[in-house]
């Protein structure tokens, strides 16, 4: 059973599509689903057809929004690919992908090279330690150069690329490439609408370059491995299956990033690149165990789980959305163990137990029913009523709680309201979703203004939301800049005197007080200091002046705005045996420090 198990964990590659936006990210997977025979008619992003864009916002606009999980066959192996945004908006849908994911392809445009986004997720895929192989997109594009966009990557991304293959010509020129193990030229056939290829003698202009690039991908792997070094400087020939052997280690351990290239609009370099998928690119196995702590002992206790259908059950929700048929649908990696329909598993983070009513695997928004789900593998969930985005699920025998994923705080706010009173319920329902689906979406009532705001990742990440609750949600809802809660402060030193004297009922209420008023930095809000001794003014009175400062701050002078970042000293007072009260020093300190806010 052991053997079975590793043959199928084997043969499973979970990849991620990264990039900037527009280096064709969407039109690489698009292609890789039609050469594997996942779909019949390759779909375009320009169109609004393309698969993996399947929200109406992401068809209108051109641009991927959410990050959405397909799953394709090639060579025998299985391929879950999840293809991410490439906007800075939606980066944190590309945050949990890399999560989940063994391994990742970076599309790089020829022409525009390593572009701002590009660099983000990168640094985000090797922060989780996430094995990658470069494809140099667009290379018949006007101004494709394929040796600059491999000098980027060196400089700007510290990815140590290493061409794999060489580029035949470049733009309307672009007709094939050199594989560099074998020394082949691989030519497209232009003429069809799928692209074939064949073999031929590498280019006569090119042989020198071709030789370069060579002795460079040979060098490069050599050095990983010491046999191979002692045979590379004794001049003999190197196997190409060996070579590739070490390649795929060092490309797993990440020190080298493998480079392709085609055209992926084009229909060109895409069956090499799925290959390089299978030969480079991490199986489960390949990935050290997911480690955890344990939930029922009270010190920080680290376990780890083998990537085993036969280990206890542990997997990461990663990615929580609303799905029009099916309600919530819950996106969970298996690390260890397996679960079928129908079992009870436990959310440690918070204590609760879920049943799997319901599994699936999805296909962009399209979903086929599996009836259970293994270690390395990647399914959604019907119906879990308290896990989110992060969250740990596992054997309720055999509790984990896996690394929680962090995200960057919402940057961007708009207030927003509904149209109509009959509006309020729904939209409150719908936001309390999209808050569900999105950790970086945060949904807030102004205290001092009474608005509903609403804070995300960028104005194009809101501009979606407010899109998707008049599309989706049928929300009819009016959005606007939120009001600005204005705060008043002093801007220099005052010290000011405050007396209350007065006969109220036969009996005589007296206090008086000296204050210093100062600035303060900002964000240190109001203090209070008494320099006054006991012996002259009693404790209970000091409490009832410093009460009397921090109500009278409550309302500035200048438009009533509460007054911050400023401090009061208590600096004398006088006491009158019989008639001083707490209230009347309170009233004091009021009067004081409205005064000195008046002069200050």
């Amino acid at each position: 059973m052991a053997i079975d198990d590793d043959k199928r964990l084997k043969k499973l590659r979970n990849i991620g599509i990264i990039a900037h936006i527009d280096a064709g990210k969407t039109t690489t997977t698009e292609r890789m689903l039609f050469y594997t025979g996942e779909i019949h008619k390759m779909g375009e992003v320009h169109e609004g057809t393309a698969t993996m864009d399947w929200m109406v916002q992401e068809q209108e606009r051109g641009i991927t929004i959410t990050s959405a999980a397909t799953t394709c066959d090639w060579r025998d192996h299985r391929i879950t690919i999840i293809d991410t945004p490439g906007h800075v908006d939606f980066t944190a849908e590309v945050e949990r992908s890399l999560r989940v994911l063994d391994g990742a392809i970076g599309v790089f445009c020829a022409v525009g090279g390593v572009e701002p986004q590009s660099e983000t997720v990168w640094h985000q895929a090797t922060r989780y330690r996430v094995p990658r192989i470069a494809f140099i997109n667009k290379m018949d594009r006007i101004g494709a150069d394929f040796s600059a966009v491999m000098a980027q990557i060196a400089l700007r991304l510290s990815g140590n690329p290493v061409a794999f293959q060489w580029p035949i010509g470049a733009e309307d020129r672009f007709v094939g490439m050199v594989d560099l193990f074998t020394e082949k030229a691989i030519y497209f056939d232009g003429t069809a609408a799928l692209v074939n290829f064949e073999e031929g003698a590498v280019p006569a202009d090119l042989a020198e370059d071709v030789a370069r690039a060579r002795e460079r991908l040979i060098e490069s792997i050599v050095e990983h491995d010491e046999g191979l070094m002692t045979a590379y400087l004794s001049g003999e020939t190197i196997d190409v299956s060996d070579l590739k052997r070490v390649a795929r280690a060092a490309t797993l351990q990440q020190r080298i990033t493998p480079v392709f290239c085609g055209a992926a609009f084009r229909n060109k370099g895409i069956q090499h690149l799925l290959d390089a998928v299978i030969d480079y690119l991490p199986s489960p196995l390949d990935v050290p165990p997911v480690t955890g702590l344990d939930p029922s002992v009270k010190h920080e206790r680290i376990i780890e789980r083998p990537s085993s259908a036969k280990a206890s059950f542990s997997a990461l929700a990663f990615k929580v959305s609303s799905d029009p048929f099916s309600g919530q649908l819950t996106y969970f990696r298996v690390y260890s163990g397996s679960v079928k329909i129908g079992d009870a598993v436990l959310n440690p983070l918070k204590n609760k137990k879920e049943r799997l009513s319901k599994l699936l695997r999805m296909h962009a928004n399209k979903r086929e029913e599996i009836t259970a789900v293994h270690a390395g593998e990647i399914a959604a969930a019907v119906g879990l009523k308290f896990t989110t985005t992060g969250d740990t699920l596992c054997a309720p025998d055999a509790p984990i709680v896996l690394e929680v994923m962090t995200f960057p705080e919402p940057v961007v706010a708009i207030a927003i309201e509904p149209k109509t009173m009959a509006d309020q319920e729904k939209l409150n329902a719908s936001l309390a979703r999209l808050a569900l689906e999105d950790p970086t979406f945060r949904v807030r009532i102004d205290e001092e203004t009474g608005q509903t705001i609403i804070s995300g990742m960028g104005e194009l990440y809101l501009e979606i939301i407010v899109d998707r609750l008049l599309r989706e949600f049928k929300v009819a809802a009016n959005v606007g800049e939120p009001q600005v809660s204005y705060r008043e402060t002093i801007q220099k030193p005052v010290e000011v005197d405050g007396e209350y004297e007065k006969q109220s009922a036969g009996a005589a209420q007296y206090g008086q007080v000296t204050l210093r008023l100062e600035p303060l930095g900002r964000g240190e809000g109001i203090q209070f200091e008494n320099q006054v001794p006991e012996a002259v003014l009693p404790k209970l009175f000091v409490a009832a002046v410093e009460n009397g400062v921090r109500e009278a701050a409550e309302n500035g002078m200048l438009m009533g705005y509460p007054v911050i970042d400023s401090q009061a000293t208590l600096t004398g007072a006088r006491v009158r045996e019989g008639e001083s009260t707490e209230l009347a020093f309170k009233v004091a300190a009021v009067m004081a420090f409205k005064t000195g806010l008046r002069q200050a």
